[in-house]
């Protein structure tokens, strides 16, 4: 009978146990369905998402790329000022730098990461590029690249990319 359980002072110690052990699983499944039954966002994540994605650009493989760009209109990509939205339009952009040098050095010293949420992490890093037009001598320039990523159903996606003349992290 559950009010032999309680008495003047609140519950029994047993039924206060299991009370608290109850309490525990029930936060424990909040937190766990609440972040979408994953582990919440960490330098680790942003950190795998980043290498792999610069991997991908190495090895000039176009279509790897874009499975790792979100798949939305918002996409953006803008570099040589020049704004480029939208996954298959940032993917065909990344295509034509590949009919040319196109190489990055990403000093991973200086990588940092800023969660935002359980679902958007921006990443900073200083990237040397080397670059050059098809039959051009390449050149190298350092740019500070920001990414944005989300996490959506398909995972981490990169959902922006711009890079900045200025290196120096303060």
């Amino acid at each position: 009978m559950i009010h032999s359980e309680i008495f003047a002072g609140g519950l029994k110690p047993r039924a206060r146990r299991r009370h608290v052990a109850a309490m525990a699983a029930a936060l424990c499944l909040a937190v766990t369905f609440g972040s979408g039954g994953r582990a919440l966002a960490n330098d680790a994540e942003a950190r795998t998402t980043f290498e792999k994605f610069i991997a991908a650009q190495n090895a000039h493989d176009a279509d790897a790329v874009k499975a790792m760009l979100w798949n939305s209109p918002g996409t953006l990509l803008f570099a040589r000022g020049i704004e480029t939205r939208g996954r298959d339009a940032v993917a065909a952009r990344f295509k034509a730098y590949y009919e040319g040098t196109w190489h990055l050095e990403p000093d991973m010293s200086k990588f940092h990461v800023a969660v935002i949420s359980n679902e958007v992490m921006q990443v900073l890093v200083p990237i040397v590029f080397t670059r050059g037009l098809p039959g051009k001598p390449p050149q190298q320039n350092t740019f500070l690249i920001s990414q944005t990523y989300v996490h959506d159903a398909a995972g981490w996606s990169v959902a922006s990319i711009m890079p900045v003349a200025n290196t120096e992290l303060r």
